[in-house]
C-alpha cells in the first residue's frame, strides 16, 4: 500500500519492540519499516529507511531518546517522534517538546490510543496528555502548565524548559559517572573553564542546585543508564 504511514521502533527491550510491532500490524495503514534497539543504530536507520513516524523510548544504550530525537529533527524536521517511555512526568513532557517530540506517552497506553496518535501526528497535530493539538495550542497549554507549575515567579517558559545541548548532556553523562570538572575536560579535550560553563548551563536548565542532584536527575529520567555509569 503506497500510502502506508512508514514507522520506525526505538526501544532497548525486544519483547517490548515485538509488542509495539504486532499493535502496529493490525492497522493495513501502518508499515514497520524497522527497528532499532539503541540511539545510535537509530539514526542510521533513519537515513536507510525513512520512517514517516518513529516511536522513541528515552533510556536507550549509547545515546539517549531525547538527544536521538533532536539530531533527527535537526536533519530530517518532516520526520514525526513519538516519545512513548516509562518516565511519565510532566518536566520530562517538556524536555521531550524542546527535543522536538510530536507526541508523549508511557508505556501503558492502550494499543488502540497508540495507533490513533500515530495518525494523528502523521497529519500534523500534536498529542500531549491524551488531548489534540494543533502548535498554537500547544504553546498555550506549555504556558498553562508552567504557570501552575512554576508560580509566577518563574514565568520564562522559553527559558526554563531549554534542552541541553549535545556537549551538555554529554557532560552530564560524565558527572553521574563521577568525573571531576578537570577530569571531564581532560577526557573532552576542553579548558576547565568551559566545563564549568557548562555545569552551570546544565544547573540552571534542569533547576537543581549542584551536580549531584544534576546526576539524580538525569538518571531517574533515564537520560543516562544506571550500567553506563559503571562501564568507566
Amino acid at each position: 500500500m503506497s500510502n502506508q504511514t512508514r514507522v520506525l521502533i526505538v526501544d532497548d527491550h525486544p519483547l517490548f519492540r515485538q509488542g509495539l510491532r504486532d499493535v502496529l500490524e493490525t492497522d493495513m495503514a501502518l508499515e514497520v519499516v524497522g527497528e532499532a534497539a539503541d540511539g545510535e543504530v537509530a539514526i542510521e536507520m533513519v537515513e536507510e529507511v525513512k520512517p514517516n513516524v518513529i516511536l522513541m523510548d528515552i533510556n536507550l544504550p549509547t545515546i539517549n531518546g531525547l538527544q536521538v530525537t533532536r539530531r533527527i529533527k535537526n536533519d530530517r524536521p518532516e520526520m514525526k517522534v513519538i516519545v512513548i517511555t516509562g518516565y511519565d512526568d510532566d518536566e520530562q513532557v517538556f524536555h521531550a517538546l524542546r527535543s522536538g517530540a510530536s507526541a508523549y506517552c508511557s508505556k501503558d497506553v492502550p494499543p488502540e490510543s497508540l495507533i490513533s496518535i500515530i495518525h494523528t501526528v502523521r497529519d500534523g497535530f500534536f498529542v500531549v496528555d491524551n488531548k489534540t493539538m494543533r502548535y498554537d495550542e500547544l504553546l498555550d497549554w506549555i504556558d498553562n502548565k508552567i504557570g501552575r507549575m512554576s508560580g509566577p515567579v518563574m514565568s520564562d517558559g522559553e527559558e526554563l524548559y531549554q534542552p541541553l545541548s549535545p556537549r551538555e548532556m554529554e557532560i552530564l553523562e560524565h558527572v553521574t559517572r563521577g568525573m571531576s570538572n578537570k577530569e571531564i575536560a581532560y577526557k573532552l579535550g576542553i579548558s576547565h573553564q568551559t566545563v564549568k560553563n557548562h555545569m552551570t548551563a546544565i544547573l540552571r536548565k534542569l533547576r537543581v542546585d549542584d551536580r549531584t542532584q544534576a546526576a539524580v536527575y538525569a538518571l531517574r529520567h533515564g537520560w543516562v543508564r544506571l550500567e553506563d555509569t559503571r562501564a568507566n
